[in-house]
């Protein structure tokens, strides 16, 4: 019986040789896409790392000289959708304590907690594009992130995303058409003709 697909079996050498040569390299795009699907800078972190450890657990399921990037991704966005999953069924968790004793403290200056916060919202506010595609439903965000920004083809977001490369052409085509809906006013306003866009 012949078995052509066995998985390699890499030394401890050759499996730090690959994670520092192979993936390590891709570090700034896991975090930039944890970042776009989290919107939040400590779950992406988490979420990078998580990736991270998978990726050296499962290390003898990766093929060397295939594209890493990709295999990354589909780990990163498959942790995501469980991580998601897990915490839709969960209700919030405030840590009511900590809330208390910042905000009791006779070193807090209730000025500061204020100006954070609208800066924080300011930066926010004026990154129209990014704003409208936070917004849009995780599939849709995930197709447009995967193409337009990591530039994956559609063969290799169809393995990413675990769908046919039809299914693929066809939610990208309406994630695009969603970000255009939602920024058709805002191109306008910028000075561009709403019938070219």
């Amino acid at each position: 019986m012949e078995n052509d697909h066995k998985k390699p079996a890499y030394s401890d050498r050759k499996k730090v040789q690959i994670f520092e040569q192979e993936f390590v390299p891709h570090i700034d795009s896991m975090y930039n896409f944890a970042y776009k699907l989290t919107l939040d800078e400590e779950d992406a972190k988490d979420l990078v790392q998580d990736t991270y450890m998978k990726a050296f657990r499962f290390i003898n399921s990766f093929e060397e000289g295939t594209n890493a990037k990709a295999w990354l991704f589909r780990i990163l966005k498959n942790s995501f959708i469980n991580d998601y999953r897990k915490k839709s069924k969960q209700p919030s968790k405030i840590d009511y304590q900590e809330v208390e004793s910042v905000y009791n403290s006779e070193d807090v200056d209730l000025n500061i907690t204020t100006d954070l916060r609208t800066e924080t919202m300011s930066n926010r506010i004026g990154d129209e594009v990014t704003n409208a595609l936070n917004s849009l439903a995780v599939d849709f965000r995930i197709v447009i992130i995967l193409c337009d920004l990591e530039g994956f083809t559609y063969e290799e977001m169809s393995k990413i995303l675990d769908i046919p490369i039809g299914t693929v052409r066809s939610r990208l085509h309406r994630a695009r058409n969603l970000l255009k809906e939602k920024l058709v006013n805002y191109a306008k306003k910028m000075g561009y003709n709403a019938n070219s866009i």
